[in-house]
């Protein structure tokens, strides 16, 4: 039995880091942020999208699992200014509240 961890995930969990809210907003005006819902893996999201495993992705997007970020919740981040992890997938920035 092995318990071999995905390179890719291995290479996305390393470069996943703590970010705020005014740090993320040019990404949002380019219309280039996806928010992962509390509760879902990041790193297991972003590794589908580094794949480019569309299936699993739509399947995400279809059940609000995953969302591009819209106006509404970019004011309730900036208004609260919750902590955030951001990860890197080009041409996304995959960013998830994380509880305090």
């Amino acid at each position: 039995m092995t318990d071999a961890i995905n390179p890719l995930y291995a290479k996305l969990l390393g470069e996943t880091a703590a970010i705020t809210w005014q740090e993320l907003q040019p990404f949002f005006a380019r219309g280039a942020l996806l928010w992962v819902t509390p509760g879902m893996d990041l790193i297991e999201v972003a590794t589908a999208v580094a794949e480019d495993n569309g299936s699993q992705v739509a399947h995400w997007l279809q059940n609000a699992a995953i969302s591009k970020v819209e106006a509404s919740l970019a004011e309730d981040l900036l208004a609260r200014d919750p902590q955030l992890w951001a990860v890197v997938v080009a041409p996304w920035v995959l960013i998830q509240e994380r509880a305090a």
